[in-house]
């Protein structure tokens, strides 16, 4: 059987993640190209293994003892980045079997994305004859903060890197990879461990999806798409994986534009939208339609527990905001929660008679912390309300710089999901640092608070209907 129809094949993945050794083969003095810049991601990086250039045209690269090839290596090999010419990479992938190393990553594009068909399934042979797992071809390949393995070949200085997390992301475009690691390091927010495999020529989604699901380190697995292969393996590795790690995806090429583009940039077949669609319900996947929804939904994962039902308490100081989160709750499927009567009568007997205790629960523009505390506590006691949406206008003068310290105080003592809703602008964005840094998600419009909600709960409802245990 070919190893892409088989989703059991995921021996030697490990040895892309947690190296002992790596050859960059391409490696290179000239500054600021991709075999230079490579080779000292790893050598002059963290990762603490042993890192062996190999060059034909240097016999040292930045002062370290070149080989001109793997097999002149005196030690074991296990991870080969190569960064040649597409022409001289089979050759040199022949080499990497002979030598055993057990995992390559291919930057090198120039194969069938680019029409040399005949040159890529040379290299899946080669591939498919041996035990050697391969990321790539036309990829950035791998990122692994806490192990050091860096091959995206963007400079640091230009491109930021990511502390150690929770979040793996998989995509076969390096441009998103590229931007979305540069934009989580400007915001603090961690990865465990980031895979670009352009053509997937061997390793694919399917292998990655049950890699993660493993991980220890990774609670959610993101995915940018553009094309899929072997659908029903990817299924069949999706429903595992979603029984304890959920999957937020990202499909490019819905349209008849972006499929045609998604052909030309990896070779990828995009194929009905509407498959792709039915594909992901069945396989308990949360879908997304933007980068921005992706990343919305997945810290939602990242930072808060899975809700038991999908009946919504909204606390607000702005009615206009609670009135467009009741709204956007029914284009998610969920519900207003229905207070319970002691609930209302506990807020009833503490506010002023203007405020608004029935749900969207509204404490109007004059609120101050402690009406959200009791506010607050009423719904994490009622048993009818399943998760809050909670919208702070820190405009209004009544709410002090201690509100975000006293509700995250109370907060932390339920064990409800909380998504916050905070627009502004310099005040605010203190507030919602401030917020994200206790682990509750922050979101611009009511919406996009909604939004990640309702993929919480829908998650809570697959894992509930197909968890075993």
């Amino acid at each position: 059987m070919n190893r892409e129809e088989d989703s059991s094949h995921t021996e030697h993945l490990d040895a892309f993640f947690h190296p002992r050794s790596v050859a960059v083969i391409g490696a290179s003095n000239k500054k600021d190209s991709l075999g230079n810049v490579t080779f000292s991601l790893f050598y002059h990086g963290p990762f603490a293994g042993d890192v062996y250039p190999v060059s034909v045209s240097s016999e040292e690269i930045q002062g370290v003892k070149a080989y001109r090839s793997v097999r002149d290596i005196p030690g074991d090999v296990d991870l080969a980045v190569i960064v040649i010419p597409a022409r001289a990479v089979n050759p040199v992938m022949r080499e990497c079997v002979e030598k055993g190393i057990p995992a390559c990553v291919i930057i090198t594009g120039g194969f069938s994305e680019v029409g040399e068909v005949e040159r890529e399934q040379e290299l899946r042979t080669i591939i498919n004859e041996s035990d050697i797992r391969v990321i790539g071809p036309n990829c950035v390949g791998i990122y692994v903060p806490a192990t050091g393995v860096d091959t995206v070949f963007l400079p640091k200085e230009k491109m930021g890197r990511p502390p150690a997390g929770h979040i793996g992301l998989i995509s076969q475009s390096g441009a998103f990879v590229s931007a979305v690691l540069d934009w989580f390091a400007a915001v603090g927010l961690g990865v465990s461990k980031v895979v670009s495999f352009g053509n997937k020529i061997d390793v694919n989604y399917s292998d990655l999806i049950t890699y993660l699901s493993e991980d220890d380190e990774t609670r959610v697995i993101t995915i940018y798409m553009e094309g899929l292969e072997y659908g029903r393996m990817f299924m069949k590795a999706a429903r595992e994986a979603t029984k304890k790690t959920p999957i937020v995806i990202l499909k490019a090429g819905r349209s008849r534009a972006g499929a045609a583009a998604a052909a030309s940039h990896t070779g990828s077949l995009a194929g009905s939208d509407r498959v792709y669609d039915t594909a992901f319900k069945q396989s308990g996947i949360i879908r997304t339609y933007s980068s921005e929804e992706l990343f919305d939904v997945s810290k939602a994962f990242l930072w808060q527990p899975l809700p038991s039902g999908a009946r919504i308490a909204i606390i607000t100081d702005g009615g206009g905001s609670g009135v467009m989160a009741a709204d956007a709750l029914e284009d998610w499927g969920l519900v207003l929660a229905p207070l319970q009567e002691h609930t209302k009568e506990h807020m009833r007997a503490s506010f002023p008679p203007y405020c608004t205790v029935k749900n969207p629960i509204d404490l109007t523009g004059d609120a101050d912390i402690e009406r959200y505390e009791i506010a607050l506590r009423a719904v994490l006691d009622d048993e009818n309300v399943d998760a809050i949406v909670l919208i702070f206008l820190f405009q209004v003068p009544t709410l002090g710089d201690d509100a975000v310290e006293r509700a995250v105080a109370l907060l932390q003592q339920g064990t409800k999901p909380v998504v916050v809703v905070a627009a502004g602008g310099t005040y605010t964005q203190r507030r919602v640092e401030e917020l994200e840094a206790a682990g509750l998600p922050c979101y611009q419009t009511p919406e996009r608070a909604v939004r990640a909600m309702g993929a919480l709960c829908s998650h809570g409802a697959w894992r509930q209907k197909h968890s075993q245990g």
